[in-house]
């Protein structure tokens, strides 16, 4: 058993106690500056870091753009939140929740449209495009209950399990344990769903396969955490199956890479205009 902690009667915030992110955490909302945010030349601005949740919307734009979809042409302008680029006023005007990403739509005939939560952004992209998101109401439907699962199950992996595995100042073994049995439970859940059927939701690609990917998809891989051999990813033959398969996918590779400024240098895309930006990295990447 660790140290005995007792709560004060009135929680205060004590801003040297946050581990690797405490100097942007803090528990008020809206802008600490100003700062305009950059708009280029494509219709869709997106804003936003190659976190898990920034990969569902570059991964999801150059599937679109691979599917012959002109119009989500976009610029990715690189948000660097352990700097608090967040917190700026134009970015806060984007999104007052003061999270990546943001998409911001120039396409729309009255005024630019802003759309904040990484799901929402996939399914709004979805809608327009009429795109990976079945049109019968049955498969729609499987679909978006797998896109919301993942936006509620995510935060188990990236803010419990990740935080006190990773980011903690010290490690503390219940949070460690309690955090890492329930990820265990979705890495199961997920192997169970994938047991008789190619995709998340059947047989088809979607929004719930993009969305998941990136989370769990990178976890079982071993590109998250450094956390596989400790959750013995291997166990889970048929997550390992779909992970493999999405990575392959071209739009994966090239999406995966965006607004990344870590990793091999054929990973890291600061920001991208056009997709000769993403070319010209992918170029770097050495050839079995």
């Amino acid at each position: 058993m660790g140290i005995q902690y007792t709560p004060p009667e009135v929680w205060t915030f004590d801003e040297t106690n946050g581990g690797t992110w405490a100097k942007v955490n803090r528990p008020t909302a809206g802008a600490t500056h100003e700062a305009i945010l950059p708009v280029g030349k494509q219709p869709l601005q997106l804003y936003s870091m190659g976190t898990p949740n920034g990969q569902k919307v570059t991964i999801m734009l150059e599937e679109l753009l691979a599917q012959g979809v002109s119009e989500a042409e976009y610029d990715a302008h690189l948000i660097k939140i352990s700097d608090g680029d967040q917190f700026s006023t134009g970015f806060v005007a984007a999104n007052p929740n003061s999270k990546i990403p943001v998409l911001i739509d120039h396409s729309a005939q009255d005024s630019p449209v802003r759309v904040f939560e990484s799901g929402n952004i996939l399914l709004y992209l979805a809608e327009k495009f009429s795109k990976l998101l079945p049109a019968t109401s049955a498969e729609k439907t499987e679909t978006l209950n797998w896109l919301f699962w993942l936006q509620g199950s995510a935060p188990y992996l990236g803010g419990g399990f990740g935080h006190f595995y990773v980011y903690a100042p010290e490690k503390m073994e219940y949070p460690i344990n309690r955090f890492t049995m329930e990820v265990k439970r979705q890495l199961d859940l997920l192997d169970k769903q994938l047991a008789n059927q190619q995709y998340i939701a059947g047989d088809y690609y979607s929004i719930a396969d993009i969305a998941i990917w990136p989370w769990y998809g990178n976890l079982v891989l071993g590109n998250q955490y450094n956390a596989a051999d400790f959750l013995d990813v291997n166990s889970y033959p048929n997550l390992q199956r779909w992970a493999k398969e999405i990575e392959q996918r071209p739009a994966v590779q090239r999406g995966r890479i965006v607004n990344r400024t870590w990793g091999e240098s054929w990973e890291q895309l600061a920001e991208r205009h056009s997709a000769s930006d993403i070319d010209h990295v992918l170029k770097l990447k050495p050839r079995n």
